[in-house]
């Protein structure tokens, strides 16, 4: 079940592990939905919900999901392990890479590791 909750000092929407994958505009309109109910200023995707072509850059998925998420002003965490995709693509590294230096879409390995990013970015 997703939950409301506080990492590092900052209202996320932690989305379950287990649940219908996101792959759509729509999935991240569900979401959307539930992280301004909850008033959560961030939406933490674990890997696992993820569609398996999300980070296939070439499928324009994670695009559209995370401009969705964007246009409503929520940040994004996608969490867990990724190196797979990421041996695949050098593209995929260079997008990780490029969006884990700014604010709004951070890729992170574990809720330490989000809630130390959070608390440093105050």
């Amino acid at each position: 079940m997703d939950e409301i909750r506080d990492i590092g000092g900052v209202t996320v929407l932690l989305a379950a592990a287990q649940g219908q994958p996101v792959a759509t505009g729509e999935d991240a309109t569900a979401l959307i939905g539930e992280a301004l109910g909850g008033r959560a200023e961030m939406i933490v995707l674990p890997v696992s919900r993820l569609h398996p072509d999300f980070l296939d850059l070439s499928s324009r998925m994670a695009g559209e999901v995370i401009q969705k998420f964007t246009n409503y002003r929520l940040r994004t965490a996608i969490l867990g392990d990724i190196s797979a995709a990421l041996d695949r693509s050098e593209a995929l590294r260079a997008f990780v890479a490029e969006s884990n230096r700014g604010r709004g879409l951070w890729f992170v390995a574990d809720e330490a590791e989000l809630a130390a990013r959070l608390q440093a970015a105050g």
